[in-house]
């Protein structure tokens, strides 16, 4: 029985390398069209709360997961062996960077040794874990043919950038269309035929590099907007009668050649963050410097010390003494109506601020305990009480279920860097890209 009929009958068995953000997504789509879905993660939490279907993440919950594991259509291991029953195999491990911001690929590394062991005659195996450009080719291909299998005719390999979008209920797995590019155009049909079977709309390519290129392309056109308005903002505040908010509310109205994107603390998630590093490593390696979009993510790095910079020109104007202040943090997700904290400059504002002001707390209904500096923090209630007591409230995630007037009503100060506080420019509120 060839692969392409156990792809179109829903026989094949998937395996999914990494059961986080995106392979716990993939595989629940995966099983509800009836593919018996394997997963593989090295943590044993996640590995116990899944198998007892139990969600740890937005987008899954534990009502659509309960029953694919009660009737075994998704089952979790902690070690690779079940990798020798599978016809397909999805690596969805992370993709870091080093403390200089140099790539780390050792999980994807790690993951093709491990599958290695097991690789068989007829798999296919799709990379879909973000990364720079020839790293299917040139970092997964070698340790797979070291087997003595051979890609596009033992074995099928291909890149399938991921696209989630954490907390996003109108594009999700299924809804995203996916781009996949394989080492041959067996292996890119192959895949494509896979994905079919449960995503709306796939978009083939002529390569993995095209589909790696891609991915990195469009995280990186949001690096370099949100720099651009970050940047902006900053100008405003400093020319002192500019809102950079009503700037961009009034450039949107052109209906042709403009697209909206906004200023705030930081950037986070685990790719937007990343991407301009990887490609910027990997076009030195063909003397290329890519100036204009390393500038760009180290205006966005730098915003979280700016809040900070800005936090405390207030206390001084207001007579706080920082050492004396008690802060009261809104937020800390790296975006609205999420729990996830991945790079988040929420949580980076909070490290930069902890030691530098008597007390520090903060509310976040989807992040009930996190670490800074160390110290275990827990989100205390928003109540009246909390940010009456707090000389400065700032605002870093603007989660829709904030109540912004009742923010505003019992607070005495208030930094504001999502533009969650309106109308603007109130005595008391002092919000990012308008003084």
């Amino acid at each position: 029985m060839d692969l392409e009929y156990k792809i179109l009958k829903h026989t094949a068995k998937v395996g999914i390398i990494g059961m986080g953000y995106v392979g716990l997504p993939l595989g629940v789509e995966m099983a509800k069209v009836g593919y018996q879905v394997y997963g593989v993660d090295v943590d044993k939490t996640k590995i116990r709360l899944i198998n007892s279907g139990k969600s740890f993440i937005e987008d899954v919950t534990s009502e659509e997961l309960a029953p694919l594991v009660r009737s075994k259509m998704i089952v979790c291991y902690e070690d690779y062996k079940i990798c020798k029953k599978c016809d397909i195999i999805n690596i969805c491990v992370p993709t870091p960077f080093t403390k200089s911001k140099d790539p780390d690929v050792s999980f994807i590394i790690d993951s093709g040794k491990e599958i290695s062991k097991y690789l068989k005659k007829g798999q296919l195996i799709i990379l879909r874990s973000t990364t720079y450009p020839e790293t299917t080719e040139k970092v997964l291909l070698p340790i797979l043919e070291k087997t003595g299998l051979k890609a596009g005719k033992d074995f099928y390999l291909s890149f399938a950038p991921e696209r989630i979008d954490p907390g996003n209920k109108v594009f999700t797995t299924k809804t995203t269309p996916v781009v996949v590019g394989g080492l041959t155009k067996t292996c890119t049909d192959l895949s494509a035929k896979f994905y079919r079977e449960f995503v709306d709309k796939v978009v083939p390519v002529s390569n993995p590099r095209v589909a790696e290129m891609s991915k990195l392309l469009e995280n990186i056109f949001r690096s370099v907007n949100i720099a651009l308005v970050n940047e902006l903002a900053l100008m405003c505040e400093r020319m002192g009668n500019l809102d950079v908010w009503e700037v961009i509310e009034a450039a949107k109205s052109k209906p042709f050649g403009f697209m909206p994107f906004y200023p705030g603390p930081g950037i986070g998630g685990h790719c937007i963050l990343i991407d301009p590093y990887y490609l910027a490593w990997k076009a030195r390696e063909y003397d290329f410097h890519s100036n204009f979009i390393e500038l760009a993510a180290q205006v966005n790095e730098n915003m979280p010390f700016k809040v900070v910079d800005r936090l405390f020109e207030i206390f001084g104007e207001n007579g706080i003494g920082s050492k004396t202040a008690s802060l009261f943090i809104i937020g800390a997700a790296f975006k609205k109506n999420v729990g996830d904290t991945r790079h988040s400059p929420a949580i980076k504002v909070m490290g930069l601020i902890a030691n530098k002001v008597k007390k520090i707390a903060y509310n976040d209904p989807f992040v009930p305990s996190l670490k800074i500096n160390g110290k275990t923090y827990r989100s205390v209630k928003l109540s009246a009480e909390a940010l009456k007591k707090a000389d400065c409230v700032l605002v870093l995630t603007n989660h829709d279920l904030y109540d912004a007037k009742f923010i505003l009503k019992h607070s005495r100060l208030i930094l504001d860097t999502r533009n969650l506080i309106k109308p603007r420019g109130q005595k008391k509120v002092y919000t990012l890209g308008l003084k």
